[in-house]
């Protein structure tokens, strides 16, 4: 009889720091606790590359007050690539200031000008608010790309987690209404299809950073009443991309999970379909790592080397 091969455990550096700070939470101790103690984890300012940064607020049609924070590589072509970045945070946790230091890995990796997106977050603006957000963003920079000194004709969209959803939803509208025409989308362990009884839902339940209780707070506070996860098939495109009844069409994919991870079988079974619709997409599955694994890259060696896995498939896209 052939014994089950057992899974490696968590890279021994990362569990390390993870047990220096609680990660977890339950929606009882309310946002805005979460979002304090999220703003507390900073990256030391050595550590992040000097890049060219300005804040905009920018707007397209009715949404006229969106803030980004743009990014220019270290030394930018002519024409640079451009890639709009969302941020994760459960679409209720997360800014511009949380997610710098990804951003500028962005910047720096994909030697790209990178639009980071502050979208409205739930339990103030439930869904659909950050998707509408997400969507106008992407279609100021489709207008504006060559203003900025970038390419219209090479932009792609990353985002890690929830701003992994909102990667992915994205690249589907702007197939489905003409443009802005995309050439990639990198997606950090998303959530595309909500599908809660995946098998790695019920191996990660109680994983670091993200659990069965910080999911149910995120759905707690993101979704309207009228909104029902039981049957995750007929939810909306806009909150479960893997349900449009077509996937062909879709810009080439990367899509990074990680084995301790409640998320992992989501990501994975969004690469099949995107397969199987004739899409190009490479799944990496990280085997010592967890949920949030790209925040961590500047002080985890294994997260900067699964990091750097899809910042390089994003840059080989963005310069053929």
């Amino acid at each position: 009889m052939i014994e089950p091969t057992a899974r490696p455990e968590i890279d021994p550096t990362f569990k390390a720091l993870l047990d220096l700070f609680p990660t977890t939470f339950n929606a009882d101790g309310g946002v805005e606790l979460v979002r304090e103690r999220l703003k507390m984890l900073k990256m030391p300012p050595d550590l992040l590359p000097d890049l060219r940064i300005e804040d905009r607020t920018i707007g397209h049609g009715d949404l006229i007050d969106i803030p980004v924070r743009i990014y220019w590589p270290p030394t930018p072509a002519e024409i640079s690539p451009v890639v709009v970045f969302f941020h994760g945070g459960g679409f209720c946790l997360g800014d511009l200031d949380t997610h710098d230091h990804v951003a500028r890995a962005h910047a720096v990796g994909a030697e790209a000008i990178v639009v980071s997106v502050g979208y409205r977050l739930a339990p103030e603006h439930p869904y659909p608010a950050g998707v509408n957000d997400a969507w106008a963003a992407l279609q100021w920079v489709g207008a504006h790309a060559a203003g900025l000194g970038g390419d219209p004709s090479r932009i792609a969209v990353a985002g890690d987690s929830a701003g992994g959803n909102l990667a992915a939803v994205t690249a589907m509208l702007a197939r489905d209404n003409a443009g802005p025409e995309l050439v990639f989308q990198l997606l950090w362990y998303p959530v595309v299809t909500a599908d809660l009884s995946l098998p790695s839902h019920i191996e990660n339940a109680f994983a670091p950073i993200l659990d069965r209780e910080v999911i149910a707070a995120f759905l707690a506070w993101y979704l309207p009443p009228e909104v029902d996860i039981t049957d995750p098939t007929v939810l909306p495109v806009t909150l479960a991309p893997a349900n449009a009844a077509d996937l062909s069409g879709l810009p080439p994919a990367f899509i990074g999970t990680a084995e301790h991870d409640p998320l992992r079988d989501d990501g994975a079974r969004y690469a099949e379909m995107l397969k199987a619709a004739g899409v190009a997409a490479e799944l990496s599955n990280e085997p010592t790592l967890v949920h949030g694994y790209v925040n961590f890259a500047p002080v985890i060696p294994a997260a900067a080397a699964a990091a750097d896995r899809g910042l390089t498939a994003l840059r080989k896209a963005l310069y053929p």
